[in-house]
């Protein structure tokens, strides 16, 4: 695992845009707003470019990869085609199966399931129907939360830009899948339960 991940903090940042197709984020260290971390999806096929623009967006499949800013994997995220519940597999930087998320249907806010490789449950994402507002929590123990920042009312008006902040317990430990799997689903959330 990329030491880049043992950080406790992480500004997650939208690329800003009217009319895109593709999920781009950059992941900035929120002490010194540097970019830390490039999450892009670069090869759409024509089709998943064309229904990325309708209704049917929730239902297209997605490949998101995370390389450092020297260009270094970190992970990758992939979905297929989604009906009515996603299912996410996360790779880690030697395209090594480390965890799977599986969305729970009907979940007031938004929820799924953070499993290992083999399918065993680590911790649930959990969020709020009134806020943006997201929890990593298994029997009452929290891992992490994320939180939405604003990037200002014009901005959030006239855009689907997104901003918001990963804040890791300490009771995860460093070079442990669960938190490439909660850095990975970060990126999940907005793809998954608020598009």
């Amino acid at each position: 695992m990329n030491a880049i991940l043992n950080r406790d903090l992480f500004f997650v940042k939208e690329h800003v845009g009217m009319f895109k197709a593709a999920n781009n984020y950059d992941i900035l260290d929120p002490e010194t707003n540097q970019t830390i971390i490039n999450c892009r999806e670069d090869n759409l096929g024509f089709f998943t470019k064309m229904l990325r623009f309708t209704k049917y967006k929730i239902y297209t499949p997605f490949n998101v990869n995370l390389k450092t800013t020297d260009n270094q994997n970190i992970l990758t995220i992939k979905r297929g085609v989604s009906f009515f519940i996603s299912k996410v597999d996360v790779y880690d930087e030697n395209n090594v199966l480390v965890g799977k998320f599986k969305q729970k249907f009907f979940s007031l806010g938004g929820k799924f399931d953070v499993l290992d490789a083999n399918d065993n449950y680590l911790c649930t994402l959990k969020g709020k129907w009134t806020s943006w507002d997201f929890k990593f929590i298994r029997n009452d123990i929290q891992y992490a939360q994320v939180n939405k920042k604003w990037a200002g009312m014009g901005k959030e008006l006239f855009t689907t830009a997104d901003n918001y902040m990963l804040q890791i317990n300490d009771n995860v430990p460093h070079n442990s899948s669960l938190r490439l799997l909660i850095v990975a689903a970060v990126m999940c959330i907005d793809m998954v339960l608020k598009e």
